[in-house]
Formats: C-alpha cells, structure tokens, sequence
C-alpha cells in the first residue's frame, strides 16, 4: 500500500472530501517527489499535483498513478485548485493547520470558498510509522553517515579547527553519495562541549571532550549521530561522566517498546544521571522521532504525553554538560518494535581518545 492510499484510508475520520498538502515533505511523504513548488490534492478516486515549469517534466517522470499539472506564469496556483474542486463537487478540504500561516490560510479560504477542516494529525500520525522499506532507506543514510564519522576520525587533531572538521563532514557526506546534511554539523571542543547546540568555531580543536554531531540526507530521510571524543587522557571525573551518560542511553534504550510512554523512557535514562548527581546537567529530552525530517512529532522528554507506536523512529541521546567546562552526549536511532527496539547505529560507543 502506497502513502497515497493510506491518507485516503484515514480521511474518513476528518469528515473531509479532499486533503489538500502544501507542506514541501508532506507532498514528498506522500507521493516521493520533492519540489520547492507544488500543491497535492488527494481525493478517494483521484490525485492531482498541481507546479510550475521548474518541476513540470520531472513531476510527471515521477508522480505515478496522479493528474500532474502545469501551473503556468499567468496562473495562480490556488485558481487551479478551485477549478478541480469545483469540478468535482468537492464540499470540504483537510488542512496541514500546523505548516500553513495565518495569512496562507486566510488566503487558501477566501479562494476555495469551502469548508477547510484541520488535519495535521492525519499526516502526522501516518509519517509515525516507518515501513519497511523507509526504514531500509534511512538505515542506508545511517551507513554512509558512519564511514563519514570513520573518515573524518583520522583527521582530528589540535592543528585543526571546529570548522575544519565540520567542513570535512559535509565534503565527504557528498562523496560518499549522501544528498545533503539534515543540520548543521556540531563540532565541539573542550570548553564549547558544554553545549549542546554549539557552533563550530575559527579556533583550533581544544584539549578534553569533542563532541560530533551531524546527520544526513538521501532521498529525503535522515540520520543523526553523536559521538562524543575525548583529546588527551581523561581524568577519573571525566571517564565518570561518559560512563554515566552512556548507562543512561542504555537504560533509555532498555525501555523502548511499543506502547511505551515518551515521558517513561525519558525517566529511565534520566534516574541514572540523576543518581550519578548531574540530573542537574541534563537539560533536554532522551529523544525525539525522525525520518522526512531530522525532528518530527513524537518526543521522549519528561513532559511528553506520546505514545510510541511499533514503526516509529527515535533518538537516543541523553547528555550531560557542566557549563564552561564540558559536555557529553552519545547518540543511536532506534527503530521501535512490539517487544523492544532495534539499533540501527552500529559505531563504537567506547569512548575515544585521541
């Protein structure tokens, strides 16, 4: 079953007779295409792609089993919407609510002159669940994302600098037949370790933790990864502390299972750091669900009320981070099972010293 026919199997539920998909990744959710410009209309008997002369030719080599439509220079794109909604009866219209504006949807409504009904949910819960076959593409970008992380290793040293590194990543995700970069790569040494979303600096690589974080794109799907390094010999303080976050992951990762509530798994990894007295050092969540995106909807944080389903996938990145000393975090995706998880990060996790 194609992600088309599974919108069409849910939308029911909303009580509307069309969807209407403006978001750039839902679109590519939805029927594997990606353009900066296209509208996606879904009804229960037909599709239509509506974009301009940049994506015409293309859209139509890859948009099966759908209308694919030109919009031309002298044409607005929600005119030619209207006309295939008056073409065919249409009364109401589901709605990505959380990716359109407050102007965008003023805008679409005064056009369509029909009942627009909120269905962000509907999208949001399908991209929850992985198949088997997304799952296959994101273990795909997981595997380049690693023999990156093992070429840049060589070239860390204090004769270069955060930029460098990060420079290194992005050169070679390229090579190695990755699309792009889901993020900004984090590459942070000695005392810029400590946070968590630091940026990679002009200055040379300091003495003590680095930590690596950077994620990747192929056909759409994202990795994301962190591994934490250390630039000399740790002291006995800091082989605690990597220790420590490393017990915690697992203990997150040990209660990872379909059903399981977000908050809970949270709570696991966190009571380890907690009781190792640096729960004050752990500021963010143990996770949050990836995929079209490198963040999605689902969150493990202490106040996250989502459930996990069996297809969901998750980060696993608890950290710890004294401020103006340094910082810790070591990260894994996790494909949600019934029983468990499956780890779909095979790097090494002992700690590093170069």
């Amino acid at each position: 079953m194609n992600n088309i026919q599974r919108i069409r199997n849910v939308m029911p539920e909303y009580n509307c007779d069309a969807l209407l998909i403006l978001n750039q990744v839902n679109r590519l959710f939805a029927t594997g295409f990606s353009s900066s410009a296209g509208v996606l209309l879904i009804t229960q008997k037909n599709t239509w792609y509506f974009t301009d002369s940049r994506y015409i030719e293309a859209a139509k080599a890859a948009i099966n089993d759908s209308d694919v439509r030109l919009v031309s220079k002298d044409e607005k794109t929600e005119e030619c919407v209207k006309a295939v909604i008056d073409e065919n009866n249409i009364m109401s219209i589901g709605f990505e609510d959380g990716n359109i504006s407050y102007a965008g949807h003023k805008e679409w409504k005064k056009k369509l002159a029909i009942k627009m009904i909120p269905a962000q949910k509907l999208i949001n819960d399908l991209r929850k669940i992985k198949s088997r076959s997304e799952l296959d593409k994101i273990i795909k970008i997981q595997r380049i994302s690693e023999k990156v992380f093992n070429e840049v290793l060589p070239l860390i040293s204090m004769n270069v600098t955060e930029k460098d590194i990060a420079a290194e990543i992005i050169y070679r995700a390229l090579k190695n037949g990755a699309d792009d970069k889901s993020f900004d790569p984090i590459v942070v040494s000695g005392t810029n370790s400590s946070k968590p979303h630091g940026v990679p600096g002009d200055g040379k690589i300091q003495k003590g933790f680095l930590t690596i974080d950077f994620g990747l794109k192929l056909d759409g799907w994202c990795s994301d990864t962190t591994r934490t390094l250390c630039i000399g010999k740790p002291d006995d303080e800091m082989v605690t502390i990597y220790s420590t976050v490393l017990k915690a992951q697992e203990a997150g990762i040990n209660a990872v299972h379909s059903g399981v509530k977000g908050a809970d798994v949270d709570a696991a990894a966190r009571k380890v750091i907690d009781d190792a007295g640096y729960g004050e050092y752990f500021g963010h969540g143990f996770g949050h669900s990836l995929g079209l995106e490198v963040h999605e909807s689902l969150s493990a944080s202490g106040s996250s009320k989502d459930i996990f389903p069996a297809g969901a996938v998750i980060s696993a990145e608890p950290g710890i981070y004294l401020p103006g000393r340094y910082g810790v975090r070591i990260e894994d995706t996790l494909f949600i099972t019934e029983k468990g998880c499956e780890n779909i990060t095979k790097l090494s996790k002992e700690l590093v010293v170069l």
